[in-house]
Parts: C-alpha cells; structure tokens; sequence
C-alpha cells in the first residue's frame, strides 16, 4: 500500500505548520518571486505540451506526400530494350 494514502491528506493544522516552515525557510520577500518563477514555468509546459499535440494533430489530418510531383502522371523509365546515347561511342 502506498505509504502516502496509508496516512491520508495532511490537515488543518499540518498545513499551517507546513507554511510557518517555507515562511521561516525562504523569508517572506522570496516566496512571492518563487510563486511566480512557478507560475511562468508551468504557463510555458502547457505552452509546449499545446504545440506538440497540435503539431500532431497536424500531421494525423494531411494526406500523405508522395514525391513524384502529380500522381496521375506517368513516370518514364530507362529499359534494356531502348538504345543508349553515349557521346563515346563511334557513330557510323
């Protein structure tokens, strides 16, 4: 069982104790500046996490490229039985 849930949430009176501490710990002055610093950190995770789920989404929805140009062309290709046009060879 995790150890956390065996002793449940921490009260009232635990929280209070739990703030006195940071207080004394980091000073009143510092705890704003960390609560932003928190704040700016958090807004730019969600910034990145938005981009990535868009940028795929992006890429689910477009059709997949082909590379030869338009599809309904036909592409011509060399074959043994065409002659080649060498410059080196003798002409008659």
């Amino acid at each position: 069982m995790n150890s956390f849930l065996a002793f449940g949430m921490p009260g009232g009176t635990e929280l209070i104790i739990i703030l006195v501490v940071v207080l004394l710990l980091f000073g009143a002055k510092r705890i704003p500046e960390l609560a932003k610093g928190l704040g700016t950190g958090i807004k730019e995770f969600k910034k990145a996490t938005s981009n990535i789920n868009d940028e795929i989404q992006r890429a689910i929805d477009e059709p997949p490229a082909s590379g030869s140009g338009s599809p309904n062309a036909p592409q011509k290709t060399a074959s043994a039985d065409e002659p080649k046009n060498d410059d080196a060879s003798p002409k008659a």
